[in-house]
């Protein structure tokens, strides 16, 4: 595949981790009505039963399993299975990711491990595993990480969240440059207020934990009701047209972004204003 040059998903394999629920579930019906053939993963093996299912009744499952991204031995054992049916991927989404909210004061050590080890650590063991078959086929391919408006700017009150996404965003500008003559596309997906469940899910801590300004933040993100499929549509469209750049998703990610580029002085003032209007104490 040439680089800048829109690639046909039917007929490719397409591997999504955190596939059984939101964004990661909406993209994999989008690869799987596009023809793609679907390898997923996810910890959450009741949902991943659910969609794994209905893509099986599509014709399109080549793969589902019970994987915890930041385990680095089960990684390698999920690749080991998928490489003895493919030569290599032909796209990859590494999605998987959880939340978690708080000062860094507030935040436990136990904690910072785990949001680390799931939502950068995991990502990077997705592209240790599933990156060097797609170079040594040479026939290109597109890689998607799923970083986050937590990577563009950060609040006070998602310190450990927006490290992760930082590192994500930061990994995702490298592998850019170092896949290049690979012929591989690197997408960076960040998305603003997507209505998932991850929201619900959040470990909040101090303030930000306390029961009513954690109500404030999910009956936020209730009414903004950004859909994840939303996000999945930017995530294919990104695969399709060669994206190999940054993709904001959501009004209020590009206005950040594009703030931090041309305007960084106003960061502070927006970000704020956005911390007032989500509720955030």
């Amino acid at each position: 595949m040439k680089r800048g040059v829109a690639m046909e998903i039917s007929g490719k394999t397409a591997l999504v981790t955190g596939a059984a629920s939101g964004i990661g579930r909406e993209t994999t019906r989008l690869f799987a009505a596009r023809g793609a053939n679907l390898v997923l993963c996810d910890i959450d093996e009741a949902a991943l039963t659910g969609i794994a299912k209905e893509l099986e009744a599509r014709g399109r499952l080549l793969l589902a399993e019970r994987v915890d991204v930041a385990d680095r031995a089960a990684m390698a054992a999920f690749s080991e299975r998928i490489h003895r049916t493919v030569e290599a991927v032909d796209i990859l989404v590494n999605n998987a990711g959880v939340g978690v909210a708080g000062g860094f004061l507030d935040m436990p050590l136990d904690v910072w491990d785990w949001v680390l080890g799931i939502n950068l650590t995991g990502v990077a063991h997705g592209c240790h595993f599933f990156i060097p078959p797609m170079i040594r086929r040479n026939r290109g391919g597109h890689v998607v990480n799923v970083s986050s408006i937590a990577g563009i700017c950060a609040s006070r009150h998602f310190s450990a969240y927006a490290a992760t996404k930082f590192g994500v965003f930061g990994l995702s500008e490298a592998l850019r440059e170092e896949l290049r003559s690979a012929r591989i596309g690197v997408t960076t997906i960040c998305p603003a207020f997507v209505n998932t469940r991850i929201v619900e899910k959040t470990r909040a801590f101090g303030a930000e934990g306390e029961p009513e300004n954690f109500a404030k933040v999910v009956a936020f993100y209730r009414r903004r009701n950004y859909a994840p499929r939303n996000v999945a549509q930017a995530i294919v469209r990104s695969v399709e047209r060669d994206r190999n750049r940054v993709v904001p998703v959501a009004f209020e990610a590009w206005l950040l972004y594009y703030l931090k580029r041309f305007f960084p002085g106003l960061m502070g003032p927006a970000i704020r204003l956005f911390e007032r209007i989500i509720g955030l104490p």
